[in-house]
């Protein structure tokens, strides 16, 4: 796969504003119980189906990637950003970060007992989604657990959302239509939360 084209513009932003991202979302879990509750039952999962290793794509500074490890997971994580794996590197010397795309993983087919793409997916132009939803399907083991993270509308399909810090454009999906770019590629829903 070529990389994304919306990948440039993402690394780019990230790299620029990794060390306020991180100062600003270090602690980020410690108030959502719920996403505390969802990392809790994916790592249950991923453990019930054999514990295998955990891709967290778009890793970001890698906090929720040592909270997984923190869970018992064998977690790892990947993000397009040089600056914020450097920061995760720093932060966390004993887990692994590479510099990635989540298009293009570098790993050997069904390696991964579970895959988490926190908010990374929505930076990602819509036609493009589909050949990274590819990746995470083929890197995924028989019987992997997903778990996605994003901004979810009931409105115009991709719609976009700013935040209030600098980044590229964030798309909104339906969870329909995720769900049935999802069953595609093999993947069932089990869950969705909304809000």
């Amino acid at each position: 796969m070529t990389e994304l084209a919306s990948l440039p513009a993402t690394r780019s932003a990230y790299d620029a504003i990794a060390p306020v991202y991180a100062e600003r979302f270090s602690d980020s879990l410690r108030d959502v119980p719920l996403e505390r509750a969802l990392l809790s039952a994916f790592a249950d999962l991923v453990r019930a189906g054999g514990d295998g290793e955990v891709g967290d794509l778009g890793c970001g500074p890698g906090y929720v990637t040592a909270h997984l490890r923190g869970l018992g997971l064998r977690a790892f994580g990947v993000d397009a950003s040089p600056a914020m794996i450097g920061l995760a590197r720093e932060v966390h010397p004993g887990v692994r970060f590479e510099v990635g795309s989540t298009a293009a993983l570098g790993l050997a087919d069904g390696t991964l007992g579970g895959v988490l793409s926190r908010w990374s997916l929505i930076h990602t132009l819509p036609a493009e989604v589909p050949a990274v939803l590819d990746e995470f399907a083929r890197v995924l083991a028989p019987g992997g657990h997903l778990l996605l993270s994003l901004a979810a509308t009931d409105g115009p399909e991709h719609e976009t959302q700013s935040y209030d810090h600098a980044v590229t454009t964030a798309y909104r999906w339906s969870p329909d239509r995720l769900a049935a770019l999802l069953a595609e590629r093999g993947l069932r829903e089990s869950a969705c939360t909304g809000g």
